[in-house]
């Protein structure tokens, strides 16, 4: 849980996302990079990855991981863990944000 901004306010709000940066770039900056986790009951957006496994994610409802929407965040302000992304998630995530960075 992190507090993610609006993109279109002045405000955040804390909520699920999924820490992409690599344990060696977080433990040297101390900065990591976030996407955003929404529900999947909002409208569908390109890249979106459906959280095959709501249990291990610690997640509640169903949920996409919306990899169009990234941010970096000093990992200070990580207010806590809920679980993990399957592998396969993972990789789709993965997949989506070079998508989004490449072109």
């Amino acid at each position: 849980m992190v507090p993610f901004p609006y993109s279109d306010e002045p405000s955040d709000k804390v909520r699920p996302a999924v820490v992409l940066s690599s344990p060696q770039h977080l433990q040297g900056t101390g900065v990591c990079y976030l996407a955003m986790v929404t529900s999947a009951a909002n409208p569908r957006w390109p890249g979106d990855v459906p959280v095959s496994n709501l249990r291990g994610a610690g997640l509640p409802a169903p949920s996409v991981v919306r990899p169009a929407k990234i941010m970096t965040l000093n990992d200070a302000r990580i207010v806590r863990r809920l679980g993990a992304l399957p592998k396969a998630d993972q990789a789709k995530v993965v997949a989506a944000v070079r998508m989004f960075l490449a072109h």
